[in-house]
């Protein structure tokens, strides 16, 4: 499950008409425990009696893991006791050679189906011939989906869960910092087995977030289309971005660009019509009309037609996915509700702990001077859209234009930039060697969508690095967001194949691979052999980050409120969630966006395609900004590649363990906002 959640990859074709309308799965109640206390007491007193007082801890919780995952088809209560008797490791050699056994398998399994499914996703994912439903059918598939089931069903499951204690978040930070490294990977090990979700649930989630993810790869707008109230078209014809990564890049492009304020309001206008769904279905993924945005009319021929708004579609999605999270929460007693899961499950720390730091950043007064001193900068009064504004990114006065010409010769297709792939890493410090061992490892393929960065699930398997790259070559705008994407792979080739214990593998979450990511963007012209010579890049550097997360934490924050809001209803239509988006949306902008960009009522933090397709993911993105401005503080004046590897081969620890390891403390909004105050002294 933990891979479904976060890759979240994985959706339908949608027809401009919109989906038809899908209900969830019935689950029904999930199977009561078969095995009562008195009966688990029984086994315990009995396996201490044998074993003595050093392995109590392991037998008490063992027992209670166990019994609470038995079913009654599993097994009578003799047949439970005598499983428990037979099958409890006391002899520490005899636990390690268990640990080995099943460490092995587990990545056989996990490797071997992850491979089938990036095979199945590849007509999906990779730009080719038009979707066609029999590629939905086997790219929804989850070939993985009964295998939790078969491990219950052969007890593999249960004989992990009795010797590998779960211990709970607030024990692995309490405690983690005395583990050893062993005592991690068996506690990684303890989280393997902690539910049990039949697999028809998840093989529905599979269904529905493959669905959401294809409906948002598809949702593209024709720029070259759009006109103003002149009837001017502002955009080159062939220019075609998806939502809302395209459309948010291309405003942000803008901000030195001839008639650039113009094209950041129509950019603007956009994006607020696919929010409030008043978008015709006509402009979506099709050029066959001119429209104007601000006034909401299409045109075919130089003649007015009457356009069909889209018909909630982007809520219907995000409905879907709402109800398939939900159908698991009743098999996780210790994770009961999707929130709980994404927050202390997979990021690891408390939602509410995520949700406080947010609103203490961006309630901070260095949001007011800094964005004082944009406005200073712009010389005009800030708008809502200037929540992306771009000018702390210095690029040494290189129009876009001119850095697109050398990407663009630099990388015609995916196989240069593939080619290429060692000579980046060494430029950022690697080895030659190292370099050309990590770079064998990852593939660059052409992308449907905005590209993506894609792990392997096992050693010395290849990492998929997903990009799109035009005709005339990678223009400036995909080549930053490759350079983005390489990190990732970097990160996740290094802790799978460099990590000590495959239990350990990976990162605390992803926003630790973010902050990967992050470190590499940042140094693109670097690595285009064009360095950054200003004096003040640092703080410039400080300013962008400090921006960056003073924006997506809105976005978030919306997000988590949403989620909230599908909880307390439930059996929510399209159109109320719809409104119910809007007015989350609308009520952060007012308490913390409204008396700093202008504008009440905005509903702009709703755009955000990670909404629709990426349940609650979006908090990874600002926790990836403060881990990376703590790390990048971490690896000034020192080798990144050495540095990297030092901190990131730490592996799978709970984010606040790992980051006293990596940076000396934990995750904190105040260096970010201690340099931005510094910054700004500075440049002043």
């Amino acid at each position: 499950m933990r891979n479904l959640i976060i890759f979240m990859a994985m959706a339908i074709l949608i027809a401009t008409g919109g989906c038809s309308e899908k209900k969830p799965v019935e689950t029904g109640e999930p199977a009561k425990a078969f095995i009562d206390q008195t009966t688990a007491e029984q086994v315990i007193k009995t396996l201490k009696d044998s074993y003595g007082e050093n392995a109590a801890f392991r037998i008490e919780r063992g027992v209670h893991q166990v019994a609470n995952l038995w079913r009654e088809s599993d097994g009578t209560t003799e047949d439970f006791k005598k499983f428990c008797q037979d099958n409890f490791i006391a002899d520490d050699a005899a636990l390690e050679n268990l640990f080995s056994k099943l460490e092995r398998n587990f990545e056989i399994f996990n490797g071997y189906f992850h491979k089938m499914d990036v095979l199945l996703k590849e007509p999906l994912h990779i730009d080719g011939p038009e979707i066609e439903p029999v590629d939905m059918m086997f790219g929804s598939y989850n070939a993985a989906a009964h295998l939790t089931d078969d491990f219950f069903e052969n007890k593999i499951a249960f004989l992990t869960a009795l010797n590998f204690p779960f211990y709970s978040l607030k024990e692995k930070t309490e405690q983690g910092m005395e583990w050893s490294r062993k005592q991690w990977a068996y506690a990684r090990m303890g989280d393997r087995f902690t539910s049990r979700v039949p697999a028809e649930i998840i093989q529905n989630a599979s269904r529905i977030l493959t669905e959401a993810d294809t409906y948002i790869s598809d949702y593209n707008i024709y720029m070259g289309r759009l006109v103003n109230d002149k009837g001017e078209t502002l955009f080159p014809e062939d220019m075609k971005l998806i939502t809302h990564w395209g459309l948010r890049d291309e405003l942000k492009s803008n901000y030195a660009a001839e008639n650039g304020l113009e094209k950041q309001r129509m950019v603007y206008s956009v994006m607020k019509r696919i929010i409030d769904q008043s978008i015709p279905q006509q402009v979506i993924n099709r050029g066959e009309y001119t429209w104007n945005p601000d006034q909401n009319k299409i045109y075919k021929d130089g003649k007015e037609e009457q356009g069909s708004p889209e018909p909630d579609t982007r809520y219907e999605v995000l409905l879907g996915n709402f109800h398939a999270m939900k159908a698991i929460d009743a098999y996780n007693p210790n994770f009961p509700t999707y929130i709980s899961r994404s927050f202390e499950e997979y990021m690891e720390i408390p939602q509410e702990d995520v949700e406080r730091l947010f609103v203490e950043f961006v309630s901070s007064p260095q949001v007011k001077e800094v964005a004082a001193y944009i406005k200073s900068r712009l010389g005009r009064d800030l708008e809502p859209f200037d929540i992306w504004y771009n000018g702390f990114k210095s690029r040494g006065g290189v129009p876009e234009e001119q850095l697109t010409a050398i990407t663009s010769k630099k990388y015609p297709n995916p196989k240069a930039l593939e080619a290429d792939l060692p000579n980046i890493l060494v430029k950022l410090g690697w080895t030659r060697e190292k370099a050309t061992q990590i770079t064998s490892l990852i593939s660059v393929d052409p992308s449907r969508g905005a590209g993506h960065a894609w792990g392997a699930e096992m050693r010395n398997d290849v990492a998929r690095l997903r990009t799109r790259i035009g005709a005339g070559g990678m223009d400036y705008k995909g080549y930053n967001i490759a350079v983005h994407e390489f990190g990732h792979n970097v990160e996740q080739t290094t802790t799978m194949n460099d990590v000590d214990y495959y239990m350990l593998q990976g990162v605390p979450n992803t926003a630790f691979t973010e902050a990967v990511a992050f470190l590499f963007q940042k140094r693109d012209l670097e690595l285009l052999g064009m360095p950054n010579a200003d004096p003040n890049k640092d703080h410039m550097m400080a300013l962008d980050n400090f921006w960056a997360s003073y924006e997506i934490m809105g976005v978030s924050l919306v997000d988590m409120k949403v989620w909230k809001w599908m909880y307390e209803h439930p059996d929510a239509t399209p159109a109320q969630l719809k409104e119910a988006v809007i007015l989350a949306a609308k009520e952060v902008w007012n308490s913390y966006y409204a008396g700093i960009l202008g504008g009440n009522d905005e509903p702009i933090l709703a755009i955000y395609s990670h909404m629709i397709d990426n349940p609650l993911y979006l908090s990874n993105y600002p926790m990836g900004h403060l881990i990376d401005f703590q790390i990048e503080q971490q690896v000034k004046g020192k080798s990144l590649a050495q540095e990297f590897t030092r901190m990131y081969t730490q592996g799978r620890l709970v984010p606040q363990v790992w980051m006293k390891g990596a940076v000396g403390q934990g995750i904190s909004i105040q260096p970010t906002i201690n340099a931005a105050a510094e910054a700004l002294k500075a440049v002043q």
